[in-house]
């Protein structure tokens, strides 16, 4: 993966680190936005991913708009140069700070997740003296085959309108001055791989929008959300996510108006890939039958595996042939969660050696603790 000049300026480097190829990103980006185009779709870029601005620089500079779940992304999106007509400002607990910095900036909508949240833009768009562009998310009822933990868009799930509160929305909307629906929006969830999932949410979309059209709410702008997938058991045989698949689905699938826009939100897709988290070996341990890789980062810098027992390719940054060996390859965290991988088979590893946490350029880095107060692990990037 890494050339020689590559491993020569890693092993004078503190670690961990984070270590973002950003000629893959761009190349990642021009895939997504030619598939979309084929379709005339729109992409948003989802910061919860990734917020670095060295990241959402190129992203916004091929004309993606982008897709926030708190305040703090609006303003960061809007900094790093994405024009605020092409905002979206999602997420089920907008608080009324949120609400009027997103109003401040003139977004391009709202994906609201409850009738009290419609109220509560609707009063604060009247006192800043706005009328606030929405969408209604809606619950499809859509199980999908994903960790529990990311999926979004089942009965119990708490994000989205429900079904049973559709009639009390069709009371509600027409006391509300302050707003203005243009859209429809759902999302089911992350990580998704399975192109049957996507279709299964357009059969039942297009359901939804049909029955709030035969009762008299017209959408402008679909938003089927994002959830596409990576390979995070060969990133090297897939660096690039099927674009093509995912947008073929949603269109073939997804029942449309010539004049309906069709917007996504992709985050994991477009940045996954193209980061890793290099870290050093600090001890080496023999248990009763295992052995144990002690590295110098932890959950701290990569939570996924503690938080969704995810799976990250693990390698040596340097290339050696050999017998293969099972570590536990842990971090220094007082938690016996504290782990990037179980039974990973590497070649026999010594303290000083440098290993590589593939695919973590999404939900990375942007969910760093300070748990033991640790200092937050620097970036790297090139191309």
């Amino acid at each position: 993966m890494f050339t020689p000049a590559q491993v020569e300026r890693f092993a004078a480097m503190e670690t961990p680190f984070f270590y973002y190829d950003l000629s893959l990103l761009k190349k990642t980006i021009d895939a997504a936005a030619l598939h979309a185009r084929k379709h005339h779709f729109h992409i948003h870029y989802a910061l919860k991913a990734n917020v670095n601005r060295e990241i959402l620089q190129p992203i916004a500079a091929a004309g993606f708009g982008a897709d926030c779940v708190s305040g703090n992304e609006v303003l960061r999106a809007i900094e790093v140069g994405f024009s605020p007509n092409q905002v979206v400002f999602a997420g089920v607990g907008k608080s009324d700070r949120e609400i009027r910095t997103a109003l401040a900036h003139d977004i391009f909508c709202f994906n609201v997740e409850s009738l009290e949240e419609l109220q509560v833009i609707n009063q604060l768009a009247g006192q800043a003296g706005k009328t606030a562009t929405v969408a209604l998310r809606v619950n499809p009822l859509v199980a999908v085959s994903t960790h529990h933990y990311i999926t979004t868009g089942t009965a119990e799930n708490k994000f989205g309108i429900p079904p049973r509160d559709f009639d009390a929305l069709l009371q509600l909307l027409p006391q509300l001055l302050n707003i203005r629906v243009v859209g429809l929006h759902t999302h089911i969830g992350s990580q998704i791989c399975d192109m049957d999932n996507f279709k299964n949410t357009c059969l039942k979309f297009n359901e939804i929008r049909r029955w709030f059209e035969a009762h008299g709410l017209q959408f402008t702008h679909l938003n089927v959300g994002g959830g596409l997938g990576v390979d995070y058991q060969q990133p090297d045989a897939h660096p690039i996510a099927d674009f093509e698949s995912y947008f073929f689905t949603i269109s073939r699938y997804l029942e449309r108006m010539p004049q309906q826009h069709v917007h996504f939100e992709l985050g994991r897709s477009i940045v996954a890939q193209c980061g890793s988290l290099i870290t050093r070996v600090l001890y080496t341990k023999q248990g009763e039958s295992k052995r144990f890789a002690i590295v110098d980062a932890g959950m701290t810098e990569l939570i996924r595996p503690a938080l969704y027992q995810a799976y990250h390719k693990i390698e040596k940054v340097v290339a050696a042939d050999g017998e293969q060996y099972a570590w536990d390859v842990v971090g220094p965290i007082c938690e016996s969660s504290d782990f990037f991988g179980k039974e990973v088979m590497l070649p026999l590893l010594k303290r000083g050696d440098l290993l590589a946490v593939r695919t973590a350029g999404a939900y990375g880095e942007v969910m760093t603790s300070f748990y033991n107060l640790r200092e937050k692990a620097p970036a790297v990037y090139e191309g």
